[in-house]
């Protein structure tokens, strides 16, 4: 034993910081303490936009090109009808496309979106159609395998620890059992089997380890399969007769209504952006200038205050008839948004997510669960999925064999590229989707009421999506070239 004692410790008096070293450390990380004048941010944007941060711009642009041509080139493009028209017949695969930036997010792909959400519109269909009485429609047999396929889904949850994952789909098992009737059970139903979906690719991306595209790429054919399984070969189930059902789609807002979803929007955003902008500054963190910020915010309230007077005015040619008032799809689209970049900006999981998407391996080692990153996000996709299924089916009024099939997913794709997601993973927000398919349905709508055939309306989409996917990459290249 050694006689050797050891080093007594004692603490050290805190020594006073002088002006000058704190003047020193502050502008050694001035990025975190202070903020920028309006002119330096200006600057600062478009040396941003000159290394390749583009994010919406192109987008954005591309959409006010869009809308100028279209309404010099038909004078019907500019009416409040088609306006109207506009969000009601975009909103199913904007909603779709919302859910696909969390998987893109990751760098991964779900090709089983579309037919997914098409299982999921044949489901409520049913469900309306036969008056809760699944067993009757789809036989003993694929009953219980459709009662199997959501159990498990729900296991597979509980297995990577998924917990709304589990309790949604098992949710799905009691309603189908219990028997429930009406179309907004079936409308909850149709979410259910959504999430279970999303549980199962999941699991097979991230713990079985199969690369997303191949896995995608069989549940595609697989769902499409379900689809023709549960309605048949040349089946249509009709749900327009349904008010509930068709009004999700095809109906709107009161005028008062109208009106108090302008104050909760305008004002909601309004507070969110001046609150944490004062917030920052109070905090002494680096925030944008407080002109800039109250300018982002007095154009959002103007151009929602215009849109919503726009909207509430009869835009009926019958004068019998008078329609007015926000369509219902806005405030759905609307209350997306706001989770997603909720979810995205302010919450830890999302800020897990950007970290998996940027560096996988990184993340790991800083102790996040990336396994379970990768699984929940195909549970969100396929879940708004479900969402876009049952606001694409009030539109058109039925569900057939084609349900999520055709042109549904690329749409789907291409609006979450298009709006500035990267298929490189990430970079994206959910706001981007929204952009990017009020592009794609500017383009169907405009070139429809130019009387162009489909083949025209494919090939000017895939151009369309072509020249994102080229901005994206060229953008990519030169913000790894920019001088760190």
């Amino acid at each position: 034993m050694s006689n050797e004692k050891e080093p007594e410790m004692t603490e050290t008096p805190a020594k006073s910081v002088s002006p000058e070293t704190a003047s020193a450390a502050i502008t050694d990380f001035g990025i975190d303490t202070t903020s920028m004048s309006t002119g330096e941010a200006v600057k600062d944007y478009f040396s941003r936009l000159r290394a390749g941060q583009l994010g919406s711009l192109p987008a954005l642009f591309g959409l006010l090109v869009l809308v100028i041509l279209f309404s010099l080139l038909s004078n019907q493009f500019f009416t409040l009808n088609n306006i109207a028209n506009l969000f009601e017949q975009g909103a199913g695969q904007t909603i779709i496309a919302m859910g696909i930036v969390f998987v893109l997010l990751l760098g991964e792909i779900d090709l089983s979106a579309g037919t997914a959400s098409g299982v999921c519109a044949a489901v409520m269909a049913l469900h309306y159609v036969k008056n809760a009485n699944l067993l009757g429609s789809l036989g003993s047999g694929v009953f219980i395998a459709f009662l199997v396929v959501l159990v498990a889904g729900a296991g597979l949850a509980i297995l990577q620890r998924i917990w709304a994952g589990a309790v949604i789909s098992l949710l799905g098992v009691v309603l189908i059992l219990t028997g429930f009737g009406g179309p907004w059970i079936g409308m909850l139903l149709a979410i259910c089997v959504g999430t279970a979906i999303g549980c199962w690719t999941g699991f097979l991306v991230s713990k079985i380890g199969m690369p997303s595209f191949v896995v995608t790429l069989a549940l595609f054919l697989v769902w499409q399969g379900v689809i023709l399984q549960f309605i048949g070969q040349g089946g249509t189930l009709a749900i327009f007769n349904s008010p509930v059902l068709n009004e999700v789609a095809n109906g709107n807002l009161s005028t008062a209504g109208s009106w108090v979803l302008f104050i909760l929007g305008a004002g909601g955003f309004a507070a969110a952006q001046l609150g944490q902008h004062f917030s920052r500054l109070k905090r002494g963190l680096v925030t944008q200038p407080t002109p800039l910020v109250v300018t982002k915010v007095g154009v959002v309230a103007v151009v929602a205050a215009v849109a919503t007077y726009l909207l509430t005015t009869n835009r009926s040619q019958n004068n019998l008839v008078v329609i007015a008032g926000v369509p219902f799809v806005v405030p759905i689209v609307l209350v997306l948004l706001v989770i997603g970049t909720y979810t995205l900006n302010r919450t830890r999981y999302g800020r897990h997510i950007y970290a998996v998407g940027g560096n996988q391996e990184a993340a790991r080692r800083a102790g996040i669960n990336v396994p379970k990153i990768r699984s929940s996000v195909f549970v969100i996709c396929s879940s708004a999925a479900a969402i876009g299924a049952i606001v694409y089916s009030s539109k058109v009024g039925s569900v057939d064999p084609q349900a999520g099939g055709l042109n549904t997913l690329l749409f789907a794709v291409g609006a979450a590229v298009i709006g500035g997601t990267s298929l490189f993973g990430g970079k994206g927000r959910v706001f981007d989707a929204v952009v990017g398919g009020l592009v794609l349905a500017v383009v169907s709508n405009g070139l429809g009421l130019l009387h162009q055939n489909a083949a025209v309306v494919n090939i000017i989409t895939g151009l369309v999506l072509l020249l994102a996917a080229s901005v994206d990459a060229l953008s990519r290249r030169r913000a790894a070239a920019a001088p760190r």
